[in-house]
């Protein structure tokens, strides 16, 4: 069966800056800057330039624009974590694409 008729959910090709907490081959706990590559209610393609673990946990966060450049002042400075594990890793070049199962649905 093709992958797409897999997938839970629809995914949606979207570049979102995100910070990656997890860990490497090396056992060393991570907070890094990457980005998705494409995203779904259920789990979301990254752009990482660590290696992770298969099956490690991973927390992803969606920082928010600094307040200054919106004239919201009550904006959370980010969103709350996104829970998740890695299912799946390639590397491409200097850049991991990392397959991310979230542990529930995104609303």
């Amino acid at each position: 069966m093709p992958l797409a008729e897999r997938r839970r959910s629809a995914r949606l090709r979207l570049q979102i800056p995100l910070f990656i907490r997890s860990t490497d081959p090396n056992g060393t706990i991570f907070l890094d800057l990457a980005k998705t590559l494409d995203i779904s209610a259920t789990g979301a393609l990254v752009a990482s330039s660590r290696q992770l673990v298969p099956d490690a946990p991973v927390q992803l966060t969606i920082p928010a624009p600094s307040p200054s450049s919106f004239s919201y002042a009550n904006l959370p400075p980010e969103t709350p974590p996104i829970q998740g594990r890695v299912k799946r890793q390639e590397s491409v070049g200097e850049l991991y694409l990392v397959g991310v199962e979230f542990s529930k649905p995104l609303e």
